[in-house]
């Protein structure tokens, strides 16, 4: 957590912000407290793009995080995209997320890529559940927490009915994670989100994108045409990976589908983390926030 900037706002709604959580192109994420002490997570919209057509999209946000709560989701507490500013806060999740987690201590472990995969792919099942697809699922959208994964920020979901909870006629999303039909704005469903966890997945057994490097257009061209080198992904995983890679959408597994082979591929764990050490103190140090900063009571001074 950064410190706030003296243009940052003191208070949110009820909330008064105690830091920045991050920051990107259409506003900042703050950690708040409520007057209760619960603590939140403030996704603030830059005023500049606060227009009626951008409400309109900042609600169906609202309302696709509120249908894809679970137990590996950020659920919403609060909202209001018709103030001066549209905010929304969500439970904090005291984690990192897999982007940051992998830059700061390499590839994960074999296991732990099971318990991800597994993890992902049963929030992803929440989702679709709810009639969602995310659009967004990559690294920088996955929270490591100590209870496992947790699937953030459905800004650009879209409802599986068709309705478009953004701006209609662009291509939205993370050109490396996105899907073949996403890259070539095809009409995308859930089976999107399974190359996305696929490729999510690749990162963290490689510490390196599948797709990276180049202009925005090379991407989605290495993404619609060309086959990712699945090397350095653990023999044991490399078959999962693949078929959710697979090109066309109707050859790509279930997310349910993904749990079972999961389950069925390796001894269940029955205690013990499931993130190395180095991670763990990570996800610890992000916790810490949890708890109000009380100056301590100096100890009386020694009796003469």
């Amino acid at each position: 957590m950064e410190p706030l900037d003296p243009a940052d706002p003191p208070r949110i709604g009820p909330y008064a912000l105690l830091g920045r959580l991050g920051a990107g192109g259409m506003g900042a994420v703050y950690l708040g407290r409520s007057p209760g002490g619960r603590t939140v997570a403030v996704k603030l919209i830059r005023p500049e793009l606060a227009d009626e057509a951008f409400r309109a999209r900042f609600r169906a946000e609202v309302t696709a995080a509120r249908a894809a709560s679970g137990a590996f989701t950020a659920p919403v507490v609060d909202a209001d995209p018709d103030g001066p500013v549209p905010w929304m806060a969500t439970a904090y999740v005291p984690g990192v997320s897999l982007g940051r987690a992998v830059a700061a201590h390499g590839p994960l472990p074999e296991d732990a890529l099971r318990a991800l995969a597994a993890g992902v792919a049963a929030s992803l099942e929440t989702v679709h559940a709810a009639g969602l697809t995310h659009r967004d699922l990559k690294p920088g959208n996955v929270l490591l927490a100590l209870d496992g994964p947790h699937l953030i920020d459905f800004g650009i979901a879209r409802a599986v009915d068709g309705t478009v909870l953004t701006a209609t006629g662009m291509i939205l999303g993370t050109p490396a994670y996105m899907s073949p039909e996403q890259a070539v704005a095809d009409p995308v469903g859930p089976t999107s989100d399974v190359f996305s966890l696929g490729s999510t997945l690749a990162f963290a057994a490689r510490g390196t994108g599948l797709f990276d490097g180049g202009a925005p257009t090379d991407v989605l061209r290495r993404v619609v045409y060309e086959e990712p080198d699945l090397s350095g992904v653990p023999e044991g995983l490399r078959l999962l990976v693949a078929a959710c890679l697979a090109k066309r959408p109707e050859d790509r597994p279930t997310p349910r589908q993904i749990v079972g082979i999961v389950e069925r591929g390796a001894a269940p764990r029955t205690s013990g983390a499931w993130l190395p050490p180095a991670l763990i103190a990570m996800i610890e140090e992000a916790a810490s926030v949890l708890a109000p900063s009380v100056t301590p009571t100096p100890p009386p001074p020694p009796a003469p």
